[in-house]
């Protein structure tokens, strides 16, 4: 077996095998396979409730009942449930594994996505349960700015982080922070929607610089590090939402926000050639919830300014959208039976 002299597209390789939980052809006892279960798969819950939102948000348009919606709330609601049941059983029984993950460069950026997840189902809830909405939103936003205090002080300065372990992954505790607003403004929380959204912003624009520095002037991605590209589209698409939803109108600024994120998903655009490519990882499911956001975005916008190009768009985002989440889902499904993923690093 040939072996890289690169140290630093060894390491590369290294973050992008721990993203992807998978290394190779070994086999996995079931034991093994739940010790190497990554946190990764909480990115699912996110695609999930992204496509559970994006079909609210289509249901609204059309004037429909939140019927589809719900039903696919509860689906996203039982996902969560058996990765969060799985998750910690790994922790009681693994509980070095756990710490393995907080230590890598790459899955630390995973942790916040089960947070991310409970701010997404409690802004799901919205149309159905005010109590449901705030418990599962209150929670998952207190749980978020932890685990974003957290991560954050970990990178400034707790341990030392090469140039090549830098990835739009890491835009995922951003994220989450832009998303509080969405629910929180509805339930009546505005300087806290504004605390979050704050943050969220000004960290978007610090890791953008990061991301881009690291994409334009150093070693190209790896491969299974590449679908995380899409991530790109979710900070400028949710903070229109978030700031549409707080503001109550169309301005400026989120217009910018809007159309940055439209500009993005056209970078992915001229990446599908290669992104095709690639084979499975979990990592594909970094496809699902921005388009989703952006889907969302592009359907409010329509609204706001009733454009019908801007309604068409969306909808042909949404169909894009199904398919994605149809594919994920059969694709995770081969690989889980197949025992292509949680193998050994």
């Amino acid at each position: 077996m040939s072996q890289t002299n690169n140290p630093q597209e060894a390491a590369s390789s290294s973050a992008a095998a721990a993203l992807s939980g998978a290394s190779g052809p070994s086999v996995a006892t079931a034991e093994s396979r739940l010790e190497h279960f990554p946190n990764a798969f909480f990115a699912m819950v996110m695609g999930l409730a992204g496509f559970t939102l994006a079909t609210e948000r289509l249901e609204k348009s059309f004037g429909m009942e939140h019927s589809n919606s719900l039903y696919l709330l509860t689906f996203t609601g039982i996902v969560f449930a058996i990765l969060l049941g799985i998750y910690l059983l790994k922790a009681i029984k693994y509980p070095a594994a756990i710490s393995w993950e907080w230590h890598h460069p790459v899955r630390l950026c995973f942790f916040p996505a089960a947070s991310i997840g409970l701010i997404l189902m409690g802004t799901a809830f919205g149309p159905f349960s005010h109590a449901l909405s705030f418990g599962f939103w209150a929670v998952g936003s207190a749980l978020h700015l932890i685990g974003t205090l957290a991560v954050l002080s970990t990178w400034i300065g707790h341990r030392n982080f090469e140039l090549m372990h830098l990835n739009p992954a890491w835009f995922i505790p951003v994220v989450g922070n832009i998303l509080v607003p969405i629910a929180g403004s509805r339930l009546g929380y505005t300087e806290i929607s504004w605390f979050f959204f704050a943050i969220g912003i000004l960290f978007w624009v610090v890791l953008l610089t990061l991301v881009f520095n690291r994409l334009v002037f150093h070693n190209p991605l790896p491969e299974r590090l590449l679908p995380t590209l899409m991530i790109l589209i979710a900070p400028p698409a949710v903070g229109f939402v978030s700031f549409v939803t707080m503001t109550g109108g169309i301005d400026p600024f989120s217009r910018i926000l809007y159309y940055t994120g439209v500009f993005f998903f056209l970078i992915i655009l001229l990446q599908v050639p290669k992104l095709s490519r690639i084979s499975f990882a979990m990592s594909w499911w970094a496809y699902s919830f921005p388009l989703a956001a952006l889907t969302i975005s592009t359907l409010l916008y329509a609204e706001k300014i009733q454009s019908g190009i801007h309604e068409t768009i969306g909808y042909g985002l949404f169909a894009l959208l199904v398919l994605v989440i149809i594919g994920l889902l059969i694709r995770t499904m081969k690989a889980v039976l197949g025992g292509e993923i949680c193998q050994p690093e």
